[in-house]
């Protein structure tokens, strides 16, 4: 992976409005190219031990784990990207880098180009690791490729 430089956490290319995919989404203020930088996803970090300790409200959740088994907390210090919805043919990705510190971060970028207005999704590809059937976990976005469940391609099936 590569080292991230000089990234901070305000993400001017992100507005935050109502979605018709669901609730809040995020929306790009200007037009971007393919891989532009969008911001870093934040909030409060929790170890795999207190993730197992506490008690989630499965409502609406920001939680994201990271390939350390961290989970960052978007609704606890977290920002506009954690209003990313999801979509089966999305327009941005989440993609793990080192921070000049060593840390594991997460930022988010686009994969195609995108237009000032546009809403920006990435896939989800949830895991039910208690077993839940992928329709606990609907898919409203509405492409025309959508699978109908925001699991995984593997979980899915």
């Amino acid at each position: 992976m590569a080292k991230l430089r000089n990234r901070t956490s305000s993400t001017p290319c992100i507005r935050v409005a109502p979605s018709g995919v669901h609730g809040l989404g995020a929306f790009a203020t200007r037009a971007l190219p393919a891989f532009a930088f969008l911001g870093l996803y934040e909030g409060r970090r929790y170890s795999q031990e207190e993730v197992a300790a506490r008690a989630w409200n499965d409502q609406l959740t920001y939680l994201f784990m990271l390939s350390n088994q961290e989970t960052i907390d978007g609704a606890k210090g977290g920002n506009g990207t954690r209003h990313l919805n999801h979509a089966c043919d999305p327009n941005c990705e989440a993609v793990e880098e080192y921070d000049d510190a060593g840390r594991l971060v997460l930022k988010f970028q686009t994969i195609v180009p995108v237009e000032a207005g546009d809403e920006l999704f990435i896939d989800y590809c949830l895991t039910a690791e208690d077993g839940s059937p992928a329709s606990d976990y609907p898919c409203h976005c509405g492409s025309a490729n959508c699978r109908g469940t925001m699991l995984g391609l593997v979980d899915a099936a």
